[in-house]
């Protein structure tokens, strides 16, 4: 011994910290059906990887003082253009599940996506966290009636846009899955969403390889909420979506679990956004872990960003307080790259902050 005390962080210093943590306390059948993603995962490393293709190229000498990172989505303020996406059955991390997520994303003053996979009820996550801004997620049903009755429960609980996801016309096969044999959840868990409001039997989901945009000209005929389509990847679908009056699209490869091999999300994103030319928000998510992350996704067009497995790692580590955290250290890692790059807000972010990484 040298005398000398080794410092231990009182709080987690990053994301991988929370990761880390999150993996010491799931039981690792559920950590990997957290983690995993379709085939051989080309997809889930190439997430994060995309990211890691881009350099931040700052400007200096420009006095911008304090930063703002709020942004506004379909009138409704943002605190950073950071939201959480839609991610099933959080009461498999953690006790506090969608409700302590809710509760974490409403004292970040930003956006949670309601799963319609949750293992809590609409109804009981908006009415724990009333002052943050809920959409919630939609798998189309082939029984069109029931369909609306979901979306009926999501307009009710106040949800403010649906967020409809189109790139599941059948399960991807996800092999971490199948080699624990987890096809389905403990007992006491159910995704509450899907109860039969006639029967109060649970349905389960079903993909739907039928969907089309026939059913989404139906869905905006249903509903006044904002429509997002969460799941394009190909220009030409991005056209299609402003053609058929969608109100948003949020560039996503379901975090690699559908079809393994598919593009990073953030390789997709800049042919979305000059296909779309302005007329609609496009959003992303997808391997996003650092305030960078956050600003490379900007400088590329998007209007905000999502995290879904962060969410679910700040969950299992801690509850409420570990997604509190984080959406914090999102938070505080943006603002610093904003400050080093010369930027105040999310609008001053323009293509020239960034550049393709030179290897050597």
């Amino acid at each position: 011994m040298n005398g000398h005390l080794v410092a231990v962080p009182a709080a987690p210093v990053n994301l991988a910290d929370l990761r880390a943590a999150a993996r010491r306390r799931l039981d690792p059948a559920h950590d990997d059906f957290f983690a995993g993603g379709a085939g051989d995962e080309r997809t889930v490393r190439d997430n994060e990887a995309a990211f890691d293709s881009y350099r931040v190229l700052p400007r200096v000498l420009r006095g911008i003082g304090a930063r703002d990172l709020r942004t506004t989505l379909f009138g409704a303020t943002m605190s950073m253009p950071v939201l959480v996406s839609p991610t099933a059955f959080h009461r498999l991390a953690h006790p506090d599940g969608e409700v302590g997520c809710a509760r974490a994303t409403a004292a970040a003053g930003t956006i949670m996506v309601v799963s319609m996979a949750a293992t809590t009820p609409v109804e009981a996550i908006a009415a724990a966290a009333a002052s943050t801004t809920l959409w919630f997620q939609l798998y189309p049903q082939p029984d069109l009636a029931f369909t609306e009755s979901v979306i009926r429960r999501a307009e009710a609980a106040g949800c403010a846009a649906l967020v409809v996801t189109v790139d599941s016309p059948v399960f991807g096969r996800r092999e971490r899955d199948l080699r624990h044999g987890f096809l389905d959840l403990p007992d006491g868990l159910r995704c509450e969403n899907m109860r039969d409001p006639e029967t109060g039997e649970i349905r389960p989901i079903t993909m739907d390889a039928s969907l089309d945009w026939q059913r989404i000209e139906w869905l905006r005929g249903i509903t006044r909420l904002p429509v997002v389509l969460k799941g394009i990847l190909h220009p030409a679908d991005a056209v299609l979506a402003v053609d058929h009056g969608v109100d948003a699209i949020l560039v996503s490869n379901h975090g690699g679990r559908q079809l393994d091999g598919v593009p990073a999300s953030l390789d997709t994103l800049p042919a979305v956004v000059d296909a779309v030319a302005g007329r609609l928000p496009v959003l992303l998510d997808g391997g996003v872990r650092r305030g960078t992350d956050v600003l490379t996704a900007l400088a590329l067009g998007a209007t905000a960003v999502g995290v879904g497995r962060p969410a679910l790692w700040g969950l299992a580590a801690d509850g409420e307080t570990g997604v509190r955290q984080v959406l914090e250290l999102l938070r505080s890692d943006l603002d610093r790259a904003m400050a080093l790059a010369g930027v105040a807000r999310p609008a001053d972010v323009t293509p020239d902050l960034i550049r393709p990484a030179v290897r050597r």
